[in-house]
Formats: C-alpha cells, sequence, structure tokens
C-alpha cells in the first residue's frame, strides 16, 4: 500500500512539473504572436492638409526626416531632392516632417514651410503638416521610430533636425541615421540600391 502511495505521489509531482515547465515555455509563444507595428498604420496630413496614408508607401523603400527652415544643415534639402529624383522610380520615397522642437528653428506655418522648401531647393517629395518629434507632444509617428516597444529594432532619441529614419518596404524600421549624415553618404545610399 505504500508502494502505491509512493507511486501516486511520484506521478503526481512529476505531472506538477510538467505542467510548471510547459507554461514556462508557453510564454515566449505569447511573445511572438504580438503584433509587430509598421509604418504602414499611419495616416497623418500634409502641409497642404490633405491625408497621407502610409499603407499607399507599401513595397517602397522609404526615409523619414525631420526638416526644419533655419537650421545650419537645412542644406540637407538639396542632397534629400536630388536622391529623391534619382531614385523615386526605383522604389523609393522621402517623408518630411517639420519639427520646431530644436531651437525654434521651424518657425513658420505649413504654407511658409511649403513655400520655403519649393523656393530654395525645388522640393518635390512629400512634405506632412508640421509636427512634434520628441517630448509629451511626440506624434504618434516618430512615437514608432524612437521606441523598440512599437519598431521592433531599437530605442533612439531625435537628436536635432534632419536625423533620418530608414523603412524597408515592408514597413519596418531598419537603420537610424544621425542627423550630420548627409542623405548622400554611401551608407544610405547603398542602402537604398540593395
Amino acid at each position: 500500500m505504500k508502494k502505491i502511495l509512493f507511486l501516486a505521489l511520484g506521478l503526481l509531482l512529476a505531472n506538477a512539473q510538467m505542467q510548471a515547465q510547459t507554461s514556462k515555455t508557453k510564454l515566449p509563444k505569447t511573445n511572438k504572436n504580438m503584433t509587430k507595428e509598421t509604418i504602414y498604420q499611419f495616416k497623418v496630413e500634409d502641409l497642404s492638409g490633405d491625408t497621407f496614408d502610409f499603407a499607399s508607401l507599401k513595397g517602397k523603400k522609404v526615409m523619414i526626416v525631420n526638416t526644419a527652415s533655419k537650421c545650419g544643415l537645412t542644406p540637407q534639402y538639396k542632397d534629400l531632392e536630388a536622391i529623391y529624383k534619382q531614385y523615386k522610380d526605383k522604389g523609393f520615397v522621402i517623408i518630411g516632417f517639420p519639427a520646431n522642437n530644436f531651437a525654434s528653428q521651424e518657425p513658420g506655418t505649413n504654407k511658409e514651410i511649403e513655400t520655403f522648401c519649393q523656393q530654395n531647393y525645388g522640393v518635390t517629395f512629400p512634405m506632412m503638416d508640421k509636427v512634434s518629434v520628441k517630448g509629451n507632444d511626440m506624434c504618434e509617428v516618430y512615437k514608432f521610430l524612437t521606441q523598440k516597444s512599437k519598431n521592433g529594432l531599437q530605442d533612439s532619441d531625435v537628436e536635432w533636425n534632419f536625423q533620418k529614419y530608414l523603412i524597408n518596404e515592408k514597413g519596418e524600421l531598419e537603420k537610424v541615421i544621425m542627423p550630420r549624415t548627409l542623405p548622400t553618404d554611401p551608407e544610405i545610399i547603398n542602402w537604398i540600391k540593395s
């Protein structure tokens, strides 16, 4: 009788251990099943007030850049426009987000920004409504770009105007390029061409 009780107790303990191990192995599976966010979920307004749907960019490589009209880096508009013209027919697009977060270097209205970009740099790539790219009022697109919990790649801070975020053809963040790196840098051009 004692043998039967010990065997039954042993089986109960073994069963409890197996269930504990099974429940531990289920946790990572739950995390794997979490839906990874992409840039395609966002709709924003452009400088003209029209809705821009990021889902329209599926299958394209995208560079998102925060811009400013009165910054030492503002001449990057010239290089941005040049690479946009060169690669726009090869599945590449640039999306500009004017922002006034750094030393108030983008004080203008949307109309003033649009006029400045066209008159001074002939900008033809899509420019969005002026937003905040850091702080408590950060726009949703930049929350995605800067938070690993949303983009699945890395946490980052927008350091200054003209920081570049490179999005692959699946809408996933792939690289963060610092503001002083020119749009024509080989790292960026090679990424566009790959």
